[in-house]
């Protein structure tokens, strides 16, 4: 077997193992759309080579090179859909398929040009060239690029491009063969197939990273966020509020914590049944998600209890928020409770001092929180932090 011939078994296989590779994470994931499409990708994919094997063997005819061709072009197609659906922008259809038609009949209308024909290798390469662009504009579209995000597109870029070199290549290295089963013999085979190798093993390794960073932020989402609420748990509620405070310190900004417990929370389901607590729970959660802005972080770090970590917020505009929020809790009706029937909440609210951790922090505002429950509930008390260090709720009311 030729050198070429080695090259092209051992892209079958990687076509194969790559296939079964994204099908994997497809069903370990269903939520990996992208997966599903990729191993549609490298199972056609395994198919063209199957073809192209059995093109060096018993020789082809325009319609077979033409259904080659078109296997080939049709895994990049799916390819594409494979990175619209993963970075959710919309799938290209109309392009795609002009492209893919224009291109299948232009391969068919070339076959009877010579083999070595510098023309006809640029007619047949330069739709491999655009359909693996629009891989990379898709990639460039997306709203949120990371920087696995920026290689991918680089290497989409630079695998387009290796398209068009293919037909210079042809002619520095002595062509492609007079016949189809010359082809594995030529020293252009082993170049070409030896990139093409380079290009997808890297592209597929890369994207098989990003699903598996995707895999485990979702993972870690799913152990941070509390079932009930929908809000970050405690854990992962603190792991949000160290990085808000480090930040906070890394840029000399303000941040603020703001602690609320709802009022007698008890009492609603000693009389009501524990399904209406977790009702007035979910909704208190949801008022607090709704009130807050896209860089505050909330959670749920106890039974009843809620937290707001404010960056950029001093202790005046985090009081001001409790303070809305608070009354505007209490006019709310809750679904599935009797109509006309309200809740309260209380709230401790303190602005980080310096040198101080989440934990101290924490202390403070509850500290506050503890305050404003005992001053009758459904009210707001902040914390001040003295000159000599100790910190000491106020006892302003609302």
């Amino acid at each position: 077997m030729t050198g070429a011939g080695v090259v092209l078994t051992i892209n079958l296989v990687v076509a194969g193992l790559l296939g079964g590779s994204f099908a994997m994470v497809a069903v370990y994931d269903r939520k990996q759309v992208a997966a599903r499409w990729l191993g549609f990708t490298y199972g056609l994919a395994f198919v063209y080579l199957l073809i192209e094997f059995a093109i060096s063997v018993f020789g082809v005819n325009p319609v077979v090179a033409t259904v080659s061709f078109a296997t080939f072009l049709g895994a990049m197609v799916l390819f594409n859909v494979g990175m619209a659906r993963k970075y959710e922008v919309p799938v290209p259809w109309w392009l795609m398929g002009s492209l893919f038609v224009a291109s299948v009949v232009s391969c068919y209308l070339i076959q009877d040009m010579p083999r070595q024909s510098f023309t006809r290798m640029m007619y047949y390469q330069a739709p491999y060239f655009m359909m693996q662009a629009i891989g990379a504009w898709i990639v460039l579209s997306a709203r949120r690029r990371g920087k696995l995000e920026l290689i991918l597109m680089g290497l989409l870029a630079a695998s387009s491009l290796q398209f068009l070199t293919k037909p210079f290549l042809s002619q520095a290295l002595g062509g492609t063969g007079v016949t189809a089963q010359q082809y594995l013999q030529t020293n252009y085979a082993m170049v070409s197939q030896s990139m093409g190798t380079v290009f997808a093993l890297a592209i597929a390794l890369l994207f098989l990273v990003i699903l598996a960073r995707d895999i485990l932020a979702g993972v870690t989402v799913a152990s941070e966020t509390d079932s009930l609420s929908g809000l970050l748990n405690r854990g992962g509620f603190e792991r949000h509020a160290r990085a808000a405070l480090r930040e906070a310190n890394r840029g000399n900004t303000p941040l603020a914590l703001v602690i609320s417990d709802l009022d007698h929370f008890k009492s609603i389901n000693d009389n009501y049944g524990h399904a209406s607590g977790d009702r007035v729970i979910k909704a208190f959660a949801g008022f607090l998600r709704d009130a807050s802005s896209n860089h505050h972080v909330a959670g749920r770090i106890g039974g009843e209890e809620f937290a707001i970590i404010m960056p950029g917020a001093n202790l005046v505009s985090a009081r001001l928020f409790a303070e809305g929020a608070r009354s505007a809790f209490s006019g709310l009706p809750v679904e599935g409770l009797p109509e006309g029937l309200r809740f309260t909440a209380s709230f401790g609210v303190a602005e980080l001092a310096a040198g101080e951790d989440v934990s101290e922090l924490l202390l403070r505002a509850d500290r506050a929180l503890y305050e404003a429950k005992k001053g009758g509930r459904d009210c707001v008390r902040i914390s001040l932090a003295s000159e000599n260090g100790k910190r000491s709720p106020s006892t302003r009311r609302r």
